[in-house]
């Protein structure tokens, strides 16, 4: 199957963030390919989205810690459509990795990094070839704001994020190729929820407090929506983003306070 509607793969397809990044492409008029470990799991994420948007969308299962899973992605998404435009990473582990120096496990540690930072990179070396061909592309990495705070060390990877955008961005542009990435701010997710309640319930209060808490901190004064970061990434990677690249780009309602916490 051909066409000239842009292709866009997204990673973490079965994620928290993953329908509100589909949405925003699917309304700039992609066709597209969520991708995760799980298959049973991405089939329920894109019902959700198709139901919502009425768009095109495929699954195919990947690991993003395995090169060649990841180049069999990429493979049967030129088998499919002939082309890839967009790649959204966002696949990464769920649980930060922290505490007491002691007791930090370094394998979950290098393990939480291989994920995410070298998920990415598997998956930028994937689609490269088939952007070169067409002379353009883009590339958008989802980061977090704990990349520039000290307080989980697995924060690291975000920082990582950043340092690979720019170096990839350095590289592709010459081939018309953008890569940038979107640090978000706290966004109302299912994950949110249960860290919400765990706080809760660790200091005997209600979540509504919690959640009251975290707002008063927000200069929006509101959680985002992972539509909002959809839209971001929408921007950077369609058009109207094309003097836009080797950028890191918090998108968070002003609740970050510059380069650090």
């Amino acid at each position: 199957m051909t066409g000239t509607a842009p292709v866009a793969i997204i990673t973490g397809g079965s994620g928290g963030l993953a329908p509100g990044l589909a949405i925003a492409l699917v309304r700039s008029g992609c066709r597209i390919v969520l991708t995760a470990r799980g298959a049973d799991a991405l089939d329920r994420t894109a019902w959700d989205i198709a139901a919502q948007t009425g768009g095109e969308l495929t699954v195919i299962a990947s690991d993003a810690t395995d090169s060649v899973s990841v180049k069999a992605l990429a493979a049967a998404v030129l088998d499919r459509f002939g082309r890839i435009d967009i790649l959204v990473n966002a696949a990464a582990s769920s649980t930060p990795i922290g505490g007491p120096i002691e007791a930090i496990d370094v394998k979950a540690l290098i393990g939480d990094v291989d994920t995410k930072v070298g998920g990415y990179l598997r998956y930028a070396q994937a689609v490269v070839p088939a952007m070169k061909t067409a002379g353009t592309g883009s590339i958008v990495n989802i980061g977090g704001l704990t990349g520039r705070s000290s307080d989980t060390l697995s924060g690291l990877r975000n920082a990582a994020v950043s340092h690979l955008t720019k170096v990839l961005a350095d590289e592709l542009g010459p081939f018309g190729i953008r890569v940038n990435a979107i640090h978000p701010g706290i966004l109302q997710t299912p994950h949110l929820d249960e860290l919400f309640a765990g706080m809760a319930a660790e200091r005997g209060c209600t979540v509504d407090d919690i959640r009251a808490e975290f707002v008063a901190d927000i200069p929006a004064r509101r959680i985002l929506s992972p539509d909002e970061i959809g839209e971001a990434v929408g921007f950077l990677a369609t058009p109207g983003g094309a003097s836009i690249t080797g950028q890191s780009i918090t998108v968070d309602g002003g609740y970050s306070r510059g380069v650090y916490l």
